[in-house]
C-alpha cells in the first residue's frame, strides 16, 4: 500500500489527510448524551427547569445538567418539578433532606429586541448561601451558548477550575459516500459545516487562538495542507511540495505548524511559518516520522515514528536535534495528545489480536493507564482545561465519538446518526 493510500485508509498508519471543499451553511444538532460511569467524588446537584425556558425554544436546563454530567464531577439529582428561578426564596432544609448539595435556579426572559435575558443564581444547599449568578442578553442563535456558560459558570464555582462547555469541537462526520468537517459546540451539538467533500476528510488541527483550523486535502490528487479561518471559511495553502504534505498541528503561540512532508523522500518532520515560508527539516532519520505534536510550553515536539522497528512515540527539542523514546509498553503506540498541563501524554496502543485502546501515561513516572474497553478507538484529544479527553472508537457497528475523564470512570457517548471521526477539542474562548 502506498503511503498516500495508507493514511487514507486509517491514521493508524502514521499519515493524516484531508480532502475538502469549502462550505459554511449551519448545522442541525446531531448529537445525544448518553452518559455512563460513576466518579470517585461527585457533588450531588439540583437544576430545575429554567422559567421560561420553553419560549426560548432551547433546552437550556437540560443542556447544563449534561455538560456538568459528563464531566464526571457531579451527580444530577431529580429536581422533581420545581418550578424556581433565580429570584426564588430557597428552602434548604427541604434540599438537604433530598440529598442535595448545590442548587441552581434561572429564568429566560424574552426581551423587546428578540434577544433573551438568560439569568441563573448557585446556592449552596449545605451551608444555606447564595453563590451569585451571571445574567446575560444574547440573540436566540445563541442561547445554546449560553447555557453552556453558565455550565462553566456553576463549574468554576463549585470546583475552582475553568469549565470547558463553551469551548467548541471539530470532527469529521459521514453520511452516505459524503465527509463533512464540522465545528460544534463541546457536546457535539449546534454550530456550522466548515468543509464538504464526496472525498475522506481526516486530520483537522486548531490554532492556538481558536480562529483557524489547519488540515489536509487532496482534491488535486495529492496531500496538501490547508489553513482555513474558522468564521470567514477562507482557505490558504501552507504545504504543497512534491510528494506527501501531512499531520499538520500549530505551535502554542500559533505562529508555526509542524508537519509531515516527504519531498525528500520518506516522511520526516518540518517546522513552516503560518503562512508556509521558511520550511526547515527538523528530524534526519530512515524511518517513518509523522504526527507531531508541540508540548504546551512549545520546547519539544512528540512524533510517532517506526525507527525502532513498530511505531512508537518519541521526544525531541523542537528545533531538531536527538529524539528520546517515551513509550515503552507495548509494541505498536500512536496518536500522541499531550494535556494542557504537559504532565500526561494520551495516546493509542495496539494490543493482541488488533484491538486499539486509549491510554494515558504519567510523564514524570512513566505510568500507564488503560482507560477504555471498547477495541477501535482512534485520536484522542484533550480539553482546554484537561480534565476530559474525547476520542473516536467504534461501537455497535458504528462510529462514534467519546469523552472521557482521565481516569476512565465517566464516558459519555456523543451519538449521532452519522459515522464520525476524527475529533479535534478546541481552546477556551469563542
Amino acid at each position: 500500500m502506498s503511503e498516500t493510500n495508507a493514511s487514507i485508509a486509517s491514521r493508524r498508519k502514521l499519515l493524516a489527510g484531508v480532502i475538502a471543499v469549502l462550505a459554511c451553511v449551519p448545522a442541525v444538532a446531531q448529537f445525544r448524551v448518553e452518559i455512563t460511569g460513576v466518579g470517585g467524588s461527585q457533588l450531588p446537584i439540583a437544576i430545575p427547569d429554567f422559567r421560561d425556558e420553553g419560549r426560548s425554544g432551547q433546552p437550556l436546563a437540560s443542556i447544563i445538567r449534561a455538560d456538568l454530567e459528563r464531566s464526571g464531577q457531579f451527580m444530577i439529582k431529580d429536581a422533581g418539578g420545581a418550578q424556581l428561578y433565580e429570584a426564588s426564596a430557597i428552602n434548604y432544609g427541604e434540599w438537604r433532606s433530598k440529598g442535595t448539595d448545590a442548587l441552581a435556579a434561572g429564568s429566560a426572559a424574552k426581551l423587546a429586541d428578540g434577544r433573551f435575558d438568560v439569568r441563573y443564581k448557585l446556592f449552596d444547599v449545605v451551608k444555606g448561601a447564595d453563590l451569585g449568578g451571571e445574567a446575560q442578553a444574547v440573540v436566540p442563535d445563541d442561547l445554546r451558548l449560553a447555557a453552556h456558560r453558565v455550565a462553566d459558570s456553576i463549574y468554576q464555582k463549585l470546583t475552582g477550575e475553568r469549565g470547558v462547555f463553551a469551548t467548541r469541537m471539530a470532527y469529521v462526520s459521514k453520511t452516505g459516500g459524503r465527509y463533512t468537517l464540522r465545528v460544534t459546540d463541546a457536546d457535539g451539538e449546534g454550530g456550522q459545516i466548515a468543509l464538504a467533500s464526496p472525498m475522506p476528510i481526516i486530520s483537522p488541527s486548531w490554532s492556538p487562538d481558536g480562529r483557524e483550523l489547519a488540515y489536509v486535502s487532496f482534491e488535486s490528487n495529492k496531500a496538501v495542507v490547508w489553513v482555513q479561518e474558522v468564521n470567514s471559511g477562507k482557505r490558504r495553502k501552507v504545504a504543497d511540495f512534491r510528494g506527501s504534505n501531512s499531520a499538520p498541528a500549530f505551535s502554542p503561540d500559533g505562529s508555526q505548524l509542524a508537519v509531515t512532508l516527504s519531498r525528500a523522500g520518506g516522511s520526516q518532520l518540518f517546522l513552516i511559518n503560518r503562512d508556509g515560508s521558511n520550511v526547515r527539516r527538523i528530524t534526519q532519520s530512515l524511518a517513518i516520522d509523522t504526527e507531531p505534536v508541540f508540548s504546551p510550553d512549545g520546547l519539544s515536539l512528540f512524533f510517532v515514528s517506526d525507527r525502532g522497528g513498530g511505531p512508537q512515540i518519541y521526544r525531541m527539542a523542537a528545533a531538531g536535534g536527538n529524539a528520546d523514546r517515551v513509550t515503552f509498553s507495548g509494541g505498536y503506540n500512536i496518536s500522541p495528545s499531550i494535556s494542557p498541563d504537559g504532565r500526561s501524554l494520551a495516546y493509542i496502543t495496539r494490543e493482541g489480536g488488533g484491538t486499539f485502546r486509549l491510554c494515558v501515561m504519567d510523564l514524570a513516572s512513566g505510568a500507564v493507564q488503560k482507560i477504555t474497553d471498547t477495541s477501535n478507538d482512534e485520536r484522542p484529544s484533550f480539553a482546554p482545561n484537561g480534565r476530559l479527553i474525547v476520542y473516536a472508537t467504534r461501537v455497535g457497528g458504528k462510529d462514534v465519538l467519546m469523552t472521557t475523564t482521565l481516569d476512565g470512570r465517566v464516558k459519555a457517548r456523543l451519538a449521532s446518526a452519522a459515522d464520525v471521526r476524527e475529533p479535534t477539542w478546541g481552546p477556551f474562548g469563542r
